[in-house]
């Protein structure tokens, strides 16, 4: 639980207002394909070392900085800017971005775009000093068509212009509403650093202009042995036919198909199917090309695993069998990249993911990039995958909650766009932590939901329901929040400290007051549970001969205690421990450091105690457990 969010439900009176902005929807295209560099489609990362300049007084856009930064440094991209520099750690304000590149005359003919991964909050973007489109959200990707604008034989030059001004209608929001001792800077709702600047990979692609391959929807399958790979195929341009391959284990399976329009549905049958499970994630090769009445036109390749997942009264269903989430909530952080994509990062993270016994863990609180998706397929990870809506509140002003119910939805259609085709994503999170406008630290005396809040949460898994009906869908509820809104999920999710937050330091009374609150919430519900959150602030290499508060001894108690109840309940079907690793937070007299010390591991990746007691537990062949 994120205690400035709760306390800011507690201290909340009237909510700032926006800073007179609405919520601007980016015509972005071919966003749901990754770029890939083949015979018919041409990929650059334009990334590495760009021109950086602060408009702290916001003077670039009149003095026309799209046409060249007046007085500039180098900044690494991707990478947080917070973390780069010695003067700018809490600068969220604008700031402009410039690179010259060149394009290779070959792309000539060809519909050209540029893609950036992640721009922390609101960007423009200028190609040769003319506008070609604004974005609004982080944490995902848009693109932008540039290939009116190219001079070809020369540099262009890319100017990129951003701010992450902390506002009550963005997602996730910010503004401070919490006052005294729970203030932090920057005054952030939420209890993580807001990195800004560009934060991921930016790409440079290409398609054919005659026609190309937009988008494909991959579900799977099975029946007894007989597995089924459903292909949907969105195209644009005069292609007439195409063939969809399939691919493994030494055998290859071919449907052709004819589009009708631009959209062609082909199902594929695999005897003898290897199932995607955490144990082997077997992946399948899927290869979609589409044809004019003499020739291929596109090819787009992509990787599969064919699984099903469900859940019945008490346990969650990967391919009809129980599985138990046993892993974290976690954070894209590292010391000097921010919240930057960092490639050795992300290999270590899943090492020690493996080395701990986990099979899961949830994109707290926002979309990570696109190789934590594609390596969680190679290795088996299950993913709860999450959209920033960090603390959400309904008791507000009516038309700020009307702008970032929006921008929830965007969120939702980009997240599921970017990842509807990873057999590790299994759960969509439409919020975590939401709080009621009258706040108690009790499970016991938990006050209704405003009707207004279930409408809006309603809508919210309306729509993940609508765009992909074969994943499951949650919110993540806090400490004392109304059960109708954990009714509307297939699985209920819920973050938990008591003997943390409440009853400090006394952990057999919290591991009391959790057994009794997960009985009373199956009793209502009916619903396999999953612990999202719990843990405890660990101050590395900090020990006690009695274990208390901030000790090594403490966390492994804490969660020993947790895991130890939810041994007793049928029902949990997942631990999920906060957290992974410790990472960066606003400064607060409650986070020494400005760091969020609840992490089995340091946030350079080195194990406490609870890491190493989580592997002896976790990794413990049934056998030996006896």
């Amino acid at each position: 639980m994120k205690t400035k969010i709760l306390i800011a439900a507690i201290l909340f009176v009237s909510f700032i207002k926006a800073v007179g902005q609405d919520f601007k929807t980016a015509e972005t295209k071919d966003i749901a394909l990754f770029p890939q560099q083949n015979e018919f489609r041409n990929k650059e990362n334009i990334s590495g070392i760009w021109k950086f300049q602060k408009d702290s007084l916001d003077v670039g856009e009149a003095q026309n900085w799209k046409n060249g930064l007046p007085n500039t440094r180098s900044i690494a991209v991707p990478g947080s800017w917070n973390d780069q520099f010695t003067d700018s750690r809490d600068y969220l304000g604008t700031a402009w971005y410039e690179k010259e590149i060149f394009i290779p005359s070959s792309w000539k003919g060809q519909k050209i775009y540029i893609r950036i991964g992640s721009a922390n909050y609101a960007s423009k973007v200028y190609l040769n000093g003319k506008p070609v489109g604004a974005h609004e959200g982080g944490n995902l990707p848009f693109a932008f068509d540039i290939s009116a604008l190219i001079n070809w034989n020369v540099a262009n030059r890319i100017t990129i212009q951003l701010e992450n001004v902390l506002k009550p209608t963005r997602v996730p929001t910010g503004g401070g509403v919490a006052g005294g001792i729970f203030s932090s800077n920057p005054k952030a709702n939420f209890d993580f650093f807001p990195y800004a600047g560009l934060q991921r990979d930016v790409l440079l692609y290409s398609v054919q202009s005659v026609a190309n391959i937009k988008d494909l929807t991959v579900q799977t399958g099975f029946e007894n042995t007989i597995g089924s790979v459903s292909v949907k195929v969105d195209t644009e341009g005069k292609a007439t036919k195409g063939k969809v391959t399939i691919s493994g284990n030494n055998k290859v399976y071919e449907s052709e198909f004819s589009l009708n329009g631009n959209t062609a549905n082909v199902l594929v049958k695999i005897p003898e199917v290897r199932l995607w499970s955490t144990e082997d994630p077997f992946l399948y090769k899927v290869s979609v090309s589409i044809s004019d009445a003499n020739r291929i036109i596109d090819i787009y390749e992509l990787e599969t695993g064919v699984r099903t997942i469900s859940t019945n009264d008490k346990q969650i269903l990967l391919n009809g069998k129980p599985v138990f989430l046993k892993g974290f909530g976690k954070h894209e952080d590292f010391p000097i990249f921010g919240r930057a994509t960092a490639n050795p990062v992300i290999i270590k993270d899943y090492s020690l993911l493996k080395w701990v016994g986990a099979n899961s863990y949830r994109t707290s609180h926002y979309p990570y990039d696109e190789e934590y998706m594609n390596m969680a397929d190679r290795e088996g990870i299950l993913i709860i995958n999450e959209i920033p809506a960090v603390g959400l509140y309904f008791h507000g002003d009516k038309e700020e909650l009307k702008l970032r119910q929006i921008a929830c939805k965007k969120y939702i259609e980009e997240l599921i766009t970017r990842d509807k085709n990873h057999p590790s994503v299994v759960m969509w999170s439409v919020a975590n932590e939401p709080f009621p406008e009258v706040m108690n630290f009790s499970p016991v005396d938990v006050k209704k939901a405003d009707p207004q809040s279930v409408i809006l949460f309603k809508e919210l898994f309306d729509l993940v329901k609508k765009l992909d009906p074969t994943r499951l869908k949650t919110l993540v509820g806090v400490m004392g929040g109304p059960v109708e809104w954990l009714a509307l999920s297939d699985v209920v999710c819920i973050n938990r400290y008591w003997g943390w937050y409440t009853n400090q330091g006394d952990i057999k009374t919290g591991a009391k007051m959790l057994s009794d609150e997960l009985d009373d919430l199956y009793s209502k519900l009916k619903k396999p549970i999953v612990i999202t959150e719990f843990g405890a602030d660990t101050f590395p290499g900090m020990h006690a001969d009695q274990a208390e508060m901030f000790t090594e001894e403490y966390q492994v108690q804490f969660i020993k205690a947790y895991l130890d109840v939810a041994d007793t309940k049928d029902f949990v079907a997942g631990m999920h421990v906060w957290a992974f690793a410790d990472f960066k937070t606003g400064q607060a007299v409650i986070r020494f450091g400005g760091i969020n010390y609840k992490g089995v591991f340091t946030r350079d990746r080195k194990p406490k105690m609870a890491a190493h007691y989580l592997r002896e537990r976790w990794t413990k062949k049934p056998e030996d457990k006896k």
